[in-house]
């Protein structure tokens, strides 16, 4: 076989380049040289990539987005009614701490019989005091009957109807009780006012009183009976040429949010005047 054909001479030629291109390559002498000429053809490989995930996201993303929203959507219903039932858990519990207390209270005065009652209203007059609850004559409620709850005297019945009573607070301002002073064992008047204050009257100047009294109903004008938490005093207010001492009272109870209260129902409230115009 002759080699001196031109074709032969080209092919063999072409061989040992190749065999000397390969032989290169594997020693790492055509790397960078390799890399000059890929890198072109690196950079349209990308940037045809970029394109064609940037049309890829025009086509999907309003769908993506619209899924999106209505997930968020689903979510944000979900978290609202999730809200409505911890706020639905809440006020039962609250409820029934309200309950216990009460049945608490009934048992610690086991001589006093009670029906419990909701408060389901308040009079909307700014100058009076009075609750609405959802028990009335059907349950043996009447006129006069002492309200409470386990943190004191509320006020008393003042009407009544067959499902339902209003209760006079006493910090009505036409409220009037009489009341003793627990440590010193000296009795004063408790009045209301129109701006829902309590005030204790008719303390001798003699009596040294001290804020933290706490004041019981006396049972005596047969309004009350005795011996019912009523509040504390806050502030001893008394003037050198005064007859009488004065103070600002306190009650545990917040009546703006009373919820339950307890009528005794085993009290019959005397009315004096009468026995004495008689």
């Amino acid at each position: 076989m002759r080699i001196d054909s031109p074709r032969t001479l080209r092919t063999i030629v072409i061989t040992l380049v190749v065999i000397g291109v390969i032989l290169l390559a594997f020693s790492g002498i055509l790397r960078p040289v390799f890399g000059k000429v890929m890198d072109p053809f690196i950079k349209i490989q990308g940037w045809l990539s970029s394109q064609f995930l940037a049309v890829y996201d025009f086509f999907t993303l309003p769908r993506d987005v619209t899924d999106l929203i209505a997930e968020n959507t689903e979510l944000k219903n979900e978290v609202s009614q999730l809200q409505s039932q911890v706020i639905e858990l809440q006020e039962q519990l609250s409820e029934a701490d309200i309950l216990y207390a009460l049945l608490d209270f009934a048992r610690a005065k086991p001589e006093n019989t009670y029906v419990a009652a909701s408060v389901i209203g308040r009079d909307p007059n700014p100058f009076m005091h009075y609750l609405i609850i959802d028990h009335g004559s059907d349950d043996g409620l009447r006129y006069g009957m002492p309200v409470v709850t386990q943190q004191g005297l509320v006020g008393k019945i003042d009407a009544v109807t067959a499902s339902a009573a209003r209760v006079q607070l006493i910090t009505d301002p036409d409220s009037t009780i009489n009341v003793r002073m627990q440590s010193l064992n000296e009795e004063a008047q408790l009045i209301g006012s129109i701006t829902g204050d309590i005030e204790l009257t008719m303390i001798p100047t003699d009596v040294n009183l001290q804020a933290g009294e706490i004041l019981l109903t006396s049972g005596l004008g047969g309004t009350y009976p005795a011996d019912i938490v009523v509040g504390q005093v806050m502030n001893v207010q008394h003037k050198e040429n005064d007859i009488f001492q004065s103070a600002v009272v306190q009650s545990e109870i917040d009546f703006s949010t009373l919820r339950a209260v307890l009528v005794i129902t085993n009290f019959t409230a005397i009315d004096i005047d009468l026995l004495t115009n008689d």
